[in-house]
């Protein structure tokens, strides 16, 4: 090799150690380094979308932890539908909608589920469980279906109405008895009306007390009674529901400010309670303590104001008595009346009082209106009382209509809503806080079937059986567990 050879080995050796040292020094410097690094992105884990399953797995995505049904513990009637979603909770602590991959499931019979959606529907009144389920991991809340709501009365500052199952509830002023609840303490929600589950037909609220028709036609009240309003042949106010005589054969009953009206099987009017203005139509102004036999003929539908009466017969004549200082009664003066007058000649099929106006559908569905017109209750573009009946814009397709104290509310065949009088508490239901002098659609909505006005709140009934309310609400009479005012439609559980 010689030894220049023998030293360029030897300094290539050298070298090739020294390489190795570096490298080594090197890899141990790196190794130093990714360690640490590992281990932190080892605790970290990886982000990403949700997971349908639960535990701690590897694939580095967040894990379901639980599952919540939104909205908790739901409240419906039969025959409506609500729509459920279930929220997860993964363990990086987010939430969101778990859009699929969910089992939905009832554990009873009162609701039906719609599996692939979550939309449940009331099929019979009482409480179900209904669960959301991904993997292993499950979510539930309990869902109450009630009866539908089938008649309300809107009083002087409370509100009572009936469900399908023929109880009764009330809520607002209770002053003086009116909500039948055995106190004299304001509700804001419903309350159910003393004596437990009872079949109740019909209910009317006058202006701090109610009358109300069982099933089996006997006849109850309860409330303000001093002017004998109540018919149980005292002045002594009651708070529970009073029988009233011993008959079985009542067919509906109207409660007024402070007198009453109702008609037996046989068509036969019997009145009671205040009669100053000859209300009772009598012909006296002798105030009566208990049911009295009125005017002749055969009566078959009776309305109630402050301090006047109406009435239809079964040959659709329209009649009224009582206070015509503003000419309620409709007859062309100014005069009470004690006793019935004809009120023109057309054949009649629904009649309502206010406290000093009247309204009436005729047979074709042409709407009337007539009395004090200070707030543009009567709905004919003016300000000025109206002494007779003057139809109430050109259609002809009205359905029901509602005299308050000082507005008006109606319901026209194609299901839409309609107001009109006095706005000063939001009782027209437009939001709008001001009165309008001629009718005006309430919202869009084409499902209203009932519509009943009070002092200065109102309630409605849609065709799901839902009932809401607007207006006043300073004694609870909207029933939504507030005190305030509303100005637009409400939904009441």
């Amino acid at each position: 090799m010689g030894l220049l050879g023998a030293t360029l080995a030897a300094s290539s050796s050298v070298l090739r150690i020294e390489n190795w040292k570096i490298m080594k020094n090197t890899f141990k410097f790196t190794s130093w380094l990714l360690v640490p690094l590992l281990a932190v992105l080892t605790a970290c884990g990886g982000g990403g979308g949700g997971s349908s399953s639960s535990g701690s797995g590897g694939s580095g995505n967040p894990t379901l932890q639980s599952i919540a049904i939104t909205p908790s513990n739901p409240t419906l009637a039969i025959g409506t539908s609500t729509q459920l979603t279930a929220m997860g909770t993964y363990s990086d602590g987010k939430t969101a909608a778990i859009t699929s991959g969910v089992s939905w499931a009832a554990k009873g019979t009162v609701v039906s589920v719609v599996f692939t959606s979550g939309i449940v529907t009331g099929k019979a009144v009482g409480n179900d469980t209904v669960t959301a389920t991904v993997g292993s991991v499950v979510g539930s809340t309990t869902l109450t279906v009630t009866a539908p709501w089938t008649d309300i009365s809107a009083g002087g500052n409370q509100t009572v109405a009936r469900k399908a199952d023929g109880n009764l509830y009330a809520w607002g002023s209770n002053l003086k008895g009116q909500l039948g609840d055995s106190t004299t303490t304001d509700r804001n929600t419903p309350t159910l009306v003393s004596g437990g589950s009872t079949a109740w037909k019909q209910v009317s609220s006058g202006d701090q007390f109610t009358m109300a028709i069982r099933s089996d036609g006997s006849l109850w009240a309860w409330g303000y009674n001093q002017n004998g309003q109540l018919g149980d042949g005292t002045t002594t106010d009651r708070p529970v529901p009073t029988r009233i005589g011993s008959a079985t054969d009542w067919v509906t009953v109207a409660a007024g400010k402070a007198h009453t009206l109702a008609v037996n099987k046989a068509g036969v009017l019997w009145a009671w309670g205040r009669n100053f203005n000859g209300q009772l139509g009598d012909g006296t102004n002798v105030d009566k303590l208990v049911p009295t036999k009125q005017a002749t003929g055969v009566w078959l539908k009776v309305a109630a104001g402050a301090t006047h009466s109406l009435a239809i017969r079964t040959d659709g004549t329209l009649w009224a008595w009582g206070g015509n200082s503003n000419g309620q009664l409709g007859n062309g003066g100014l005069v009470d009346q004690n006793k019935p007058v004809q009120v023109g000649t057309s054949t009649w099929v629904q009649v309502t009082a206010g406290a000093a106006h009247s309204a009436a559908i005729r047979a074709d569905a042409a709407l009337f209106a007539w009395g004090s017109n200070s707030n543009g209750q009567v709905g004919n573009n003016g300000t000025l009382n109206v002494s007779a009946p003057v139809q109430i814009t050109s259609a002809s397709n009205w359905a029901a209509v509602s005299a308050g104290y000082l507005h008006t509310m109606a319901v026209r065949t194609d299901g839409t809503l309609w107001g009109w009088g006095s706005d000063s508490d939001g009782q027209l239901g437009d939001g709008l806080a001001q009165d309008s002098s001629l009718p005006s659609q309430i919202g869009t909505g084409i499902n209203w079937t009932k519509v009943s006005a009070g002092g200065s709140h109102t309630f409605g009934i849609q065709t799901d059986g839902t009932l809401w309310g607007w207006g006043r609400n300073v004694e609870g009479q909207i029933g939504n567990n507030t005190n305030t005012s509303v100005p637009l439609p409400v939904n009441i559980q």
